[in-house]
């Protein structure tokens, strides 16, 4: 794939954004290619999605290349000649990079097949947006024999030909809570006569902010937002309950379950203490992703052998399931620097095509070399 071929199927991604679950067209131009190219195909357990497999010709290691497909509900505004056509759906976190880098890996893998000595499994991942696709794919029968995951992410602080290796969490657990308090209903000129939840849920938004600073090591990082409050839908009259919708972000998971049980125990004694009664319901993302420290120092060396600068990437607090394939296997998840400087989820996000080509021979020649090059 020429660099101006890959930029036009880059771009005809983007023009063409599908949410999560919905990847059908994606799926169809990814299986031609592939094809096309003589590449086998194997099932990836979703309906939409797709994993290709290039085989060596003597033993090696199995690799996995990860690449991630869906778009996000955003309204585009960048005003580029290829923004999206679809109203309310745009490729605001830089998957449709992920894609067509991948596609070009895996066909200059398979031009270079004489040299593999192990296999390369290349996985485009339905419903990361929604943290439903990577359950399913990376529980596939198809890639128990992975020995090690890699994947890149468009990442608008580094300009192109920089990439971010780091070791260790890079990537937080996104795990979402809900939590109703419920008082008894009243005429507001009688407040007397029910259990008002509403100063129950206030007392609670603003205990909740002392977990973070006082319910554990200060060394340990972690974010917790409540995001949503919602109660009563008139002036006159005192609502049975209310309702708090939020975010726990940590990157260690003895942090992440205590945290939990903390805001639940909160949560209840804050109610009970006004009268009412609070139910917690929790929604877990997938764990945190963490970065083998070896296999970021075989990327490094790599990465810098080809040219690229190499940074070591900031963690962020936002969620990846990656990580469900790092719970099989270890691996490393690399900031491919796309410039713009609009961070990803904006509607103005961009990520620059001159970036796709390098990425894309960059995470050949790290699939070749892990596989095994024969000789």
């Amino acid at each position: 794939m020429t660099r101006d071929e890959l930029i036009a199927f880059f771009e005809d991604l983007h023009r063409h954004p599908e949410l999560s679950g919905e990847e059908e067209r994606t799926t169809r131009l990814l299986r031609k290619a592939l094809l096309n190219a003589g590449i086998e195909l194997l099932d990836p357990g979703t309906p939409t999605g797709v994993i290709a497999v290039i085989r060596g010709k003597k033993p090696g290691r199995v690799i996995g290349l990860r690449a991630d497909m869906d778009a996000l509900p955003v309204q585009e505004e960048t005003n580029l000649p290829y923004a999206s056509c679809e109203p309310g759906k745009m490729h605001a976190c830089g998957h449709d990079f992920h894609t067509a880098c991948m596609l070009a890996a895996a066909l200059e893998i398979k031009r270079r097949e004489a040299e593999l000595g192990g296999m390369v499994k290349v996985v485009f991942q339905p419903a990361e947006e929604n943290a439903g696709g990577g359950v399913v794919v990376a529980a596939s029968h198809e890639l128990d024999d992975v020995e090690e995951f890699f994947a890149g992410h468009t990442y608008p602080g580094f300009p192109a030909g920089t990439l971010g290796i780091k070791p260790g969490p890079v990537m937080a657990a996104p795990d979402a809570f809900r939590i109703v308090v419920r008082g008894r209903g009243a005429h507001a000129g009688n407040p007397h006569l029910g259990v008002d939840p509403i100063p129950a849920a206030a007392a609670l938004v603003l205990s909740a902010q002392t977990l973070i600073s006082r319910a554990k090591d200060a060394f340990e990082p972690a974010v917790l937002s409540i995001t949503h409050v919602e109660a009563g839908n008139t002036w006159n009259v005192v609502p049975e309950c209310a309702m708090l919708e939020g975010t726990l972000r940590t990157l260690n998971e003895d942090v992440r379950r205590g945290m939990k049980a903390r805001l639940d125990a909160l949560a209840s004694s804050i109610a009970q203490a006004h009268g009412c009664t609070a139910e917690s319901e929790w929604k877990s993302g997938p764990p945190p992703v963490i970065n083998d420290a070896g296999l970021c120092a075989t990327a490094r060396d790599l990465a810098l052998r080809m040219g690229f600068s190499v940074k070591e990437q900031e963690n962020t607090m936002g969620g990846e399931d990656f990580s469900e394939y790092l719970k099989r296997a270890p691996g490393v998840f690399i900031r491919v620097g796309t410039g713009g400087g609009i961070p990803n989820h904006h509607p103005r996000f961009t990520a620059d095509p001159a970036a796709l080509l390098p990425a894309a021979h960059y995470f050949a020649e790290l699939a070749l070399q892990r596989a095994g090059i024969s000789s």
